[in-house]
């Protein structure tokens, strides 16, 4: 397929999975110390999220290793973002496709899924009901070894972490040897660590640094209830196997108020429209290049965009019925920037 040398994607594409990958990198600022913040903006992808990587690869080795046959049915327990990227792969490749989920999934998730012709099975009943990780696995296996559906298995399924090569590839064309720090939510692990295992060979100074919500237990501490999407390990669930800290040089904790109140005021001040988990990471990253060496290059992995979370992180309403509206996160953030670049905060 006839390709520009600068692009990773197809001047004309044949199908949409073709348009996967080849993903910007935004400078959001550089400090006057000379370290650059760089966000990795997976939104471009179809779907507006990263997970469509990790999801392409884990169909395409269930058909190499014979797995998945023509026709074949697909189960994954999702939280939306793997979800909507099986959802499209499987309407492209001819597969059914159900999606085990719970009621903490973004609606405008569940939506897509269903536009491409998804089945939901729900875990619990109301829409008020939480995070519920454990049961919708269970669910997932559970229908997999009855019926005979092939279970993606994301938190353990290797293949997820493969799919990130390409974003290391895309990283080192671009930025060569200048990293210092990669920073990225950890969820079921795939996005950070299998970026990172393909990084950490070329720049063994690499600092991978993991973020996850407040009450989540993968970095320790007590388990609580957050509202941070497709990001973390609630209490009761097992911590996914592609949670590699080996890899981990610092893992760090966000809560709900700064991560959501930091994607508010990207979106305001820097035209940047990023989704809750990435406002957390993002949040940390400012913190971070303010202790950072100079001429320090921060890369973060920015997994998906805002536009899911209208109705809730940006939608005033849903953040004042939650307790989270924190105008302190504003301050905390002009003076991280005015502190790093001055001159860059925008009233």
């Amino acid at each position: 397929m006839e390709r520009h040398p600068l692009q990773t994607q197809p001047l004309v594409a044949q199908r949409v999975s073709d348009l996967i990958g080849g993903t910007p990198l935004l400078e959001l600022l550089t400090t006057r110390f000379g370290t650059r913040v760089l966000l990795k903006l997976e939104q471009f992808n179809p779907m507006g999220t990263a997970k469509i990587r990790m999801a392409r690869q884990m169909l395409d080795e269930a058909e190499a290793q014979g797995r998945l046959k023509p026709g074949g049915w697909v189960i994954e327990s999702t939280s939306g973002n793997t979800g909507m990227g099986l959802a499209l792969l499987a309407a492209e490749r001819g597969y059914r496709f159900t999606a085990v989920v719970d009621h903490h999934a973004c609606k405008d998730k569940l939506r897509a899924m269903r536009a491409f012709g998804a089945e939901l099975l729900y875990v619990n009943e109301a829409p008020g009901d939480g995070l519920a990780t454990s049961d919708r696995e269970a669910l997932a296996q559970r229908i997999a070894a009855e019926q005979g559906a092939y279970w993606t298995e994301q938190h353990n399924n290797p293949a997820n972490a493969n799919g990130y090569r390409a974003v290391a590839r895309e990283l080192m064309d671009t930025l060569g040897p200048c990293m210092t720090h990669l920073m990225g939510a950890v969820g079921t692990g795939g996005s950070l660590f299998g970026t990172a295992r393909e990084l950490k060979p070329l720049l063994p100074s690499l600092r991978v640094i993991g973020v996850e919500p407040v009450g989540s237990i993968a970095f320790g501490g007590p388990g609580a209830p957050y509202h941070q999407s497709g990001t973390g390990t609630p209490e009761g669930a097992e911590i996914g196997s592609l949670v590699d800290f080996s890899l981990l040089d610092e893992g760090l904790k966000v809560s709900d108020a700064q991560a959501f109140n930091t994607a508010r005021y990207l979106a305001r001040r820097h035209a940047v429209l990023v989704g809750g988990s990435a406002g957390g990471v993002l949040y940390q990253a400012l913190r971070r290049a303010e202790a950072a060496p100079p001429h320090s290059t921060i890369v973060v992995l920015v997994c998906d965009g805002g536009e899911k979370y209208l109705d809730t992180v940006f939608d005033d309403d849903w953040m004042r019925a939650h307790e989270l509206l924190d105008p302190s996160v504003d301050e905390e953030l002009d003076a991280m920037f005015e502190q790093l670049a001055p001159g860059r905060v925008k009233a």
